[in-house]
């Protein structure tokens, strides 16, 4: 398989789970559905994974592996709903996109960078269209309750600093096992992570009151947004340079409008376009190019968290 186009499909159907799992979440409760999506998503994969041993991995790399878990689904997925819940579906992938500018601040701020004046202009300008989408509800309509709608853009950028450690703590484990047993084990870690707060939904919602809409988001979830995306991801992870993953983030955004269009009836606004504009222009100002995602940061910055 061509690692390109298993990254590719892996975006077009993560750019699609946002308005689709706004559309769920109107019908099951967040830790649930995070929960049955991992849970079942890892029993897929259980046929997958041929024997072996618990000490193919060393300590070190078993702690990786489980950071990257905790990182790349439980922050990021926990978040990503909760924004759903409160904030336009379309919104999230476009924040996600500004990884890069969030990464290039981590990097002045903590790892103490001087900053290029060149690549600092085109982040600035990035960050004022974050600004501008996650404030656009007050820009909106002064009069409503807009700051749940702003709260939900945050957790969208907390979401983002999650995805963004998850290729670099599995970059190295894809090399000493299958992607059927990374994927495995982190569905299953991951689901682990969300027991607790499903089971304290229970105490106030029933399975037996789903319907069409999230049982949408399950066999969406389980099927498709997990079990095949987060292969195809792990796949092309384990093919090619970390640092080329992050550009393909910029195909969701697109999938997102085609699919919340008419499934959730959110239409971008002039706020969204402009704010967009920004994002991808400034990136495009630093590099000369949409991309910016240096693996040798993103190690850096790992090693704080540690």
């Amino acid at each position: 398989m061509n690692p390109f186009l298993a990254l590719i499909v892996a975006n077009i159907i993560w750019g699609i789970a946002s308005p689709v799992f706004k559309f769920a979440l109107t019908d099951i409760p967040p830790f649930t559905l995070a929960f049955i999506r991992f849970f079942f998503a890892a029993l897929l994969f259980f046929p997958l994974v041929k024997k072996w041993s618990l000490h193919t991995l060393s300590k070190k790399e078993w702690v990786e592996l489980l950071l990257g878990a905790f990182f790349g689904i439980t922050v990021n997925i926990t978040f990503f709903f909760l924004g759903l819940k409160k904030a336009d579906s379309i919104n999230a992938p476009i924040i996600a996109s500004a990884g890069p500018v969030f990464l290039y601040f981590l990097s002045v701020l903590f790892l103490h960078e001087k900053a290029n004046r060149k690549v600092l202009t085109g982040m600035l300008v990035s960050l004022a269209g974050v600004l501008v989408i996650i404030l656009s509800p007050i820009f909106l309509d002064s009069k409503r309750l807009v700051f749940g709608e702003v709260e939900g853009n945050i957790y969208f950028v907390i979401a983002t600093f999650g995805a963004m450690l998850h290729p670099l703590f599995y970059k190295n484990i894809l090399k000493k096992i299958s992607v059927y047993q990374v994927t495995f084990i982190s569905f299953f870690f991951s689901a682990l992570t969300f027991l607790p707060f499903m089971l304290r939904e229970f105490q106030s919602w029933s399975i037996t009151t789903l319907h069409v809409a999230g049982w949408t988001g399950i066999v969406f979830g389980v099927i498709f947004s997990s079990a095949l995306a987060y292969y195809l991801y792990n796949y092309g992870l384990s093919k090619i340079n970390a640092q080329e993953v992050g550009m393909f983030s910029y195909i969701d955004p697109v999938a997102a409008i085609i699919i919340a269009i008419p499934l959730v009836h959110e239409y971008p606004n002039a706020y969204f376009f402009f704010g967009s504009l920004l994002v991808f222009g400034g990136i495009f100002f630093a590099e000369r190019r949409i991309h910016w995602h240096p693996f040798g940061k993103l190690k850096k910055l790992r090693n704080l968290l540690q």
